[in-house]
């Protein structure tokens, strides 16, 4: 009880002095920091209302407990027992909700997402699946009224893809999407198998926290850039202009290409924000691994090679290996309906957490 109220009072003395900055003429004149502060703002009133609510039952509750041990009136005291009781259950309420509350927010969440798929083993199949995912993440992105774009293509010889990158835009893109990097396994019958033997195939899935361009500089003279003509799938040539383009980083040997658009341009404006996502990322990577040093989490490791779904056709199962999830409805999942095991990852993320929290509390 103390460590949670110390928890809380610390966390009030910090938006007391936010509440002070973003109304400083020299925090306005810096936008950056400014909406930064705000946000912060925003974030901690949440606590802070529920806090000043806690507060408040606690101080009712000792009122009660007071009026119950000194009081004469029979009636009197019967009222403030029961009023004591509906201040009990409040109290809990307001526990487990400040619990919510506390729980560390990843600063990513918000952001939108470069989505890249990738072909694994598995040769035509592997690409097939690839395509498969893609239609998947593009009717759940529509059905939450998010946007889309795609920033780079490279088609299967047999349909799919072999790799295609896109990216998304709307609310808490990120902090919904992330538990879908990771290799996806798909186990069926290929259209091309003869014999109707069922393959093994695999796709990965890269999910990416695009960087405000604060989170990530990039020095043009670090950049070389190359330009190409843009082709499909068996070499054919989409346009016999050299509108596609390669952005190589230097410092880092990070190689983009994009040649999805017609427009150079278009190609090169799309290239940068998919590179400054790479190098953003790389720098989030290295940060997740050290925390992963002392903290393996079964839900989000940050490892994308680790095998984290199995959709079998044969049995129409969907597996989500991080949690022992099995959903016997891989039709409508395959189709982008995907919310419940999101939700059930969500969950079981939050979960980790809030144990995290509780142990931080009471060591």
């Amino acid at each position: 009880m103390s460590s949670l109220l110390e928890k809380l009072a610390s966390i009030k003395d910090r938006w007391t002095e936010v509440s002070q900055l973003i109304v400083d003429p020299d925090i306005i004149a810096d936008m950056n920091r400014y909406v930064k502060l705000n946000k912060e703002y925003s974030d901690l009133k949440l606590i802070v209302d529920a806090y000043d609510d806690y507060q408040n039952v606690l101080e009712n509750i000792a009122s009660s407990k007071e009026i119950i041990s000194k009081e004469t009136d029979e009636e009197f005291k019967e009222m403030a027992k029961a009023e004591l009781s509906e201040l009990q259950d409040r109290k809990e309420e307001l526990e487990e909700e400040i619990k919510l509350l506390l729980i560390p927010k990843d600063p990513d969440d918000d952001k939108n997402v470069i989505v890249e798929i990738r072909a694994g083993a598995g040769g035509d199949e592997a690409s097939i699946f690839a395509g498969d995912l893609y239609r998947m993440y593009i009717k759940y992105i529509e059905s939450k009224g998010w946007k889309h774009e795609v920033t780079t293509i490279n088609e299967g010889t047999s349909g799919g893809f072999k790799e295609i990158g896109f990216e998304v835009t709307g609310d808490n893109v990120y902090g919904i999407l992330k538990f879908e990097s990771g290799v996806h396994r798909v186990q069926r019958v290929p259209q091309t198998e003869t014999q109707g033997r069922v393959h093994t195939s695999a796709a990965s899935v890269a999910v990416l926290p695009e960087p405000d361009e604060v989170d990530v500089k990039i020095n043009p003279a670090d950049i070389k850039k190359d330009t190409y003509r843009a082709s499909g799938a068996g070499g054919q040539h989409v346009n016999k202009t050299e509108s596609a383009v390669r952005l190589t980083h230097i410092p880092t040997n990070t190689v983009v290409e994009c040649q999805d658009g017609r427009s150079q341009l278009k190609n090169y404006e799309k290239a940068m924000k998919v590179l400054r996502t790479r190098i953003y990322e790389a720098e989030v990577e290295r940060k997740e691994k050290e925390i992963a040093a002392n903290r393996k989490s079964q839900v989000s490791t940050g490892d994308r090679s680790a095998k984290i779904r199995t959709y079998n056709y044969s049995q129409g199962r969907v597996t989500d290996h991080r949690i022992n999830l099995t959903l016997y409805n891989l039709d409508n999942i395959i189709n982008g309906d995907v919310e419940e095991i999101i939700d059930a990852l969500r969950v079981a993320e939050n979960a980790e957490k809030l144990q995290e929290g509780l142990m931080d509390m009471n060591s």
